[in-house]
C-alpha cells in the first residue's frame, strides 16, 4: 500500500544553493529504483526563503558537472502543507530542523540530516557554500552525492 506522504523534502535556509542541489540528486538516483520509491516526489524548501529565487549560478555549475539541470529552480520557503505531505524532511544542518520544530506544530515523523544516515564517523551537517568560491560549492555537492547511497537504502527500508 502506498504511503499518503510521498514527499521527501530537503531544506537548507534560502532555498538557492544546498536544498535544490541535493532535491535534483535524490531526484537523480530515486529514478533509477523501482516502485514504490521512484514514484516518490523530491522538493526542495529553505526556512528563510523567498518566492521565486533561482539557484546560485555556483550550484548550477556544479550540477551541470554531473549532468543535471538546476537552471529552472525557483525557491519556495518552508510551509506546513509541505510538511503535511512529507513523508521525510532532510535538512542539510541541525539548525535547519530546529528551526522547523519551533515555528511549526505538526512535523513529520521522519526529520533527519541529509548525511544522518551514514555511520557514526561521518560529519552529519553541510555546510554553507553561499558567497564563496565554485570549490565551496563543489565540496558540498560532494558531501551530498556521497550520502546519497545511505538516503536510498534508509528508504528502501522505511518506504512501503
Amino acid at each position: 500500500m502506498a504511503q499518503d506522504r510521498n514527499l521527501i523534502l530537503t531544506i537548507c535556509t534560502g532555498n538557492v544553493c544546498r536544498s535544490p542541489m541535493a532535491e535534483k540528486l535524490l531526484q537523480h538516483a530515486l529514478a533509477a529504483e523501482d516502485s514504490p520509491l521512484k514514484e516518490l516526489i523530491v522538493e526542495s524548501a529553505g526556512v528563510a526563503a523567498g518566492y521565486g529565487e533561482p539557484a546560485s549560478s555556483n550550484s548550477v555549475a556544479a550540477l551541470k558537472k554531473v549532468k543535471i539541470d538546476l537552471s529552472q529552480h525557483k525557491s519556495q520557503p518552508v510551509t506546513q502543507e509541505l510538511l503535511d505531505r512529507a513523508f521525510l524532511v532532510l535538512g542539510m544542518t541541525d539548525s535547519h530542523l530546529d528551526i522547523i520544530e519551533h515555528y511549526h506544530t505538526e512535523l513529520p515523523e521522519r526529520m533527519h540530516l541529509f548525511r544522518e544516515f551514514m555511520g557514526p564517523d561521518a560529519d552529519e551537517q553541510i555546510p554553507d557554500p553561499y558567497g564563496q568560491n565554485f570549490d565551496a560549492y563543489q565540496e558540498c555537492l560532494d558531501s551530498m552525492v556521497e550520502a546519497i547511497p545511505s538516503i536510498v537504502a534508509y528508504l528502501r527500508k522505511e518506504y512501503k
